[in-house]
């Protein structure tokens, strides 16, 4: 399909037949997220971003969603669809920016700002969210601080993604100490040798990443703000692309006139990578396992999602 990825194995014909099967008696939606394997990708209703295949879900008639990604991100699901059953193939898939912060160190900084309103990334636990007064995409975060009437936040729990906002605008962000260990994988020596091997090639990044990389890019943007990117530009053909691994089999698949080259092959994350097609088929046999979030916190956690969504 590309230089960089093969077609997924054919040997998992009877395996996808299965699942296929198993879905339509479930009345389940599938959701992959950008960075899953391939082959999970393939047999998903859905590919995308967290938000946007939770919000996906939520319009469809389904009773079963089966995400495949991590956990915080089923847990939106659930926020978003409390009525519907809401499976993980595997429940250790974690987000080790997610953990970065707990409630009480949240509770701590919103104390020593308290004329601040509080900003979320998506990639945070319900609870998190549940004490945050707005919620933000990485597509979206920049537009929500300079849209919304305040001149002061708290931004959690990303401090790249919170920096690269807090460097494009006024106002005063005060920003926690979690990042992605995943995107800060790659170093600035990177982009110069791909810039090398690939000169046709414009780099595009996710905000994720460190200041350096960031700043050597020629963009900076979430994974569905890249493929659109790649749709629409004009006159650029080839792409270095550093974000996980995985979100390069999406892009050529559905750019198919472009090429796309990894920043780094040591950008993959291990978490992503726990979900299989096997996984996905005992998932949807066991109905197991049930992701749930405590009715209080949803309801108080949604109120962060709705208000973001409110924001033009």
């Amino acid at each position: 399909m590309n230089n960089y990825y093969s077609t997924p194995d054919s040997n998992n014909e009877e395996l996808i037949l299965k699942i296929k099967d198993l879905k339509k008696k479930r009345n389940a939606v599938i959701l992959a997220h950008n960075y899953q394997l391939p082959e999970v990708q393939d047999i998903a209703d859905f590919v995308g971003d967290s938000l946007g295949l939770s919000m996906e879900a939520s319009k469809t008639d389904c009773k079963v969603i089966v995400f495949c990604g991590v956990y915080f991100m089923a847990e939106t699901a659930k926020i978003l669809s409390p009525e519907k059953t809401v499976l993980m193939p595997d429940p250790d898939a974690g987000c080790p920016m997610a953990s970065m912060i707990a409630v009480d160190d949240l509770l701590k900084m919103q104390a020593e700002h308290p004329d601040a309103k509080t900003i979320c990334y998506v990639n945070s636990f319900a609870e998190i969210k549940a004490h945050c007064d707005y919620c933000c995409t990485s597509a979206n975060a920049l537009k929500m601080v300079e849209s919304l009437p305040y001149d002061e936040f708290i931004f959690v729990p990303d401090r790249y993604l919170g920096s690269f906002v807090k460097g494009k605008t006024g106002k005063k962000i005060h920003l926690w100490k979690g990042f992605c260990p995943v995107h800060l994988k790659f170093i600035k020596e990177n982009i110069a040798e791909a810039r090398s091997k690939y000169p046709n090639a414009k780099v595009m990044v996710h905000p994720e990443c460190s200041e350096e990389i960031v700043a050597a890019a020629d963009y900076a943007l979430g994974t569905e703000g890249m493929l659109r990117h790649a749709r629409s530009a004009a006159g650029e053909n080839e792409y270095i692309i550093g974000t996980e691994e995985s979100f390069i089999y999406r892009l050529a698949k559905e750019v198919p006139g472009k090429k796309f080259y990894p920043l780094s092959k040591s950008c993959v994350c291990p978490n992503m990578k726990k979900t299989t097609l096997e996984k996905v088929l005992w998932c949807l046999e066991d109905m197991k396992t049930e992701i749930t979030v405590d009715p209080l916190i949803a309801q108080k956690a949604k109120l962060s999602i709705d208000r973001m969504l409110e924001v033009k």
